[in-house]
This record gives structure tokens, C-alpha cells and sequence, in this order.
């Protein structure tokens, strides 16, 4: 088949999957739907340490969790949900939320999107536990 042809039917046919995709809903970011799913989320990561409080974001796409062994945090990574230690982390103030420095290259930048009561909450949390 020629590529004149080849390459907008490939294009077309990426483009048409995509979209269903979409109207699907199967491109929507993953929401925490309370804090039982937000402590499921952290134990697919961490098995061993179940968390002993999880406060979540309102947008639901996040949540702050607290472990014996130290302070984490959960959130949305696309369709599905990720979790990290906070660790020897720097957390800054940003005007959208927080943004998290990891010492983790896998996961180096966290930013969280937080209404302005929350940025300010999260960080004073993570002092309460320290």
C-alpha cells in the first residue's frame, strides 16, 4: 500500500481510538473516592505499613497519609494512583498547591493541585507528625 495512503489511514485510525477512549471516560485522572480507598491506594505500594490517617485533597485526587514509620502521600498518576514516602522531601508553596522535591528519581517532582486552605494545611500536618 502506498504511504500517501498508509500513513492518514494509521493516523486516522490512532486519532478514532483515542477519542473513543475519551468518550468513554477511560481518559479521566483516577479519583480517591474516600479515605478507605486512599489507604487501599498506599498498601498497593507499601504493603507492610498500613496507614494509621489519610486526609484527602477535595478535588479527590490526592491524599495525605500518615504511618508509623513516617509521613507519605498518594495521588492520581492518569488512570491509576501512585504513592511515595516523604522522606528527606522539600514541599514549597506554589500558587496552584504544593510541589514536592523527592529524593526519588523515579519520581523526582510531585505537584499537587490544593485549594489555597489545603496547601496551607498539608504542610502543618506534616510537621504535626514529625
Amino acid at each position: 500500500m502506498p504511504p500517501s495512503i498508509l500513513l492518514p489511514m494509521v493516523g486516522l485510525g490512532i486519532a478514532g481510538i483515542a477519542v473513543i477512549l475519551h468518550l468513554l471516560g477511560l481518559s479521566r485522572a483516577a479519583e480517591l473516592s474516600d479515605e478507605a480507598a486512599a489507604r487501599a491506594a498506599w498498601l498497593r505500594e507499601f504493603p507492610g505499613h498500613a496507614p494509621r490517617r489519610a486526609i484527602l485533597s477535595h478535588d479527590r485526587r490526592a491524599a495525605l497519609i500518615e504511618t508509623e514509620t513516617g509521613s507519605g502521600v498518594v495521588w492520581a498518576m492518569g488512570a491509576d494512583t501512585t504513592a511515595r514516602y516523604l522522606d528527606g522531601a522539600r514541599i514549597r508553596r506554589t500558587a496552584r498547591g504544593l510541589r514536592i522535591d523527592l529524593p526519588d528519581f523515579t519520581a523526582p517532582h510531585i505537584r499537587l493541585r490544593l485549594d489555597p486552605g489545603e496547601a496551607d494545611q498539608w504542610p502543618a500536618s506534616l510537621k504535626e507528625t514529625a
